[in-house]
């Protein structure tokens, strides 16, 4: 413990801090627990998109593979070279517990009428080259999404493992210290009134005494 004057004015700013350290760690550890709250909710969410990601992946690159089973790689290449969209991706931020998670969002530019995603001629490709394309498509926004998911369960992970260590330094450090300190100041202060109090006793017969020998010699 370090080097503490125990006077009545220590002792009143170290219970202030004190109520502020209690006060502040009610409020981490319900932070904490929010987040955690918020933390599992996403892991729930991230399972759902993961796994219909996967599923769409799963189903475009099967198309693919049969497409390029009864197509050139040549073919293949050729018809894929050359896109007839482009896409802007966008990204926000929402405060989720002081937490900054992005929200993502695309814009497509460059289609044709219809909203035609395919860049080649139907003619010199089969069919299950468009599945793939299509399914693809579909699982676009799926993907965005599970990449906003991960990158928010990340940042949120970080934000509870700072809060968590908060926490701990409040509850096992800096809290118990505040107790003993204020503890030690309260047995000094007691020690020294006691003290007194001994000293004025002893001064009161002291002059009790000197007074009575006084009268004695003036009787």
């Amino acid at each position: 413990m370090a080097t503490i004057t125990p006077t009545r004015m220590v002792l009143n700013q170290m219970k202030g801090r004190l109520r502020t350290a209690v006060r502040g760690h009610k409020l981490l550890k319900d932070k904490r627990d929010e987040l955690m709250r918020q933390f599992m909710d996403v892991i729930r969410l991230n399972k759902e998109l993961r796994d219909k990601v996967e599923a769409g992946l799963s189903e475009a690159f099967a198309a693919q593979s049969v497409a390029s089973a009864v197509m050139t790689p040549e073919m293949m290449e050729q018809a894929l070279i050359y896109t007839k969209q482009h896409i802007e991706l966008d990204v926000a931020y929402k405060n989720v517990m002081s937490v900054n998670v992005p929200r993502y969002s695309f814009t497509t530019g460059g289609e044709e009428e219809g909203g035609d995603i395919h860049p080649y001629s139907f003619l010199q490709t089969s069919g299950e080259l468009d599945d793939a394309m299509t399914s693809l498509q579909s699982v676009f926004n799926d993907m965005l999404e599970l990449a906003e998911v991960e990158k928010s369960m990340q940042l949120l992970a970080q934000e509870i493992e700072k809060t968590r260590r908060r926490v701990n330094a409040l509850e096992y450090v800096m809290i118990p210290e505040l107790q003993e300190n204020i503890k030690y100041i309260t047995m000094k202060l007691a020690e020294n009134e006691n003290s007194t109090k001994v000293r004025l006793m002893k001064v009161k017969e002291m002059v009790l005494e000197q007074a009575h020998h006084y009268k004695e010699r003036g009787a």
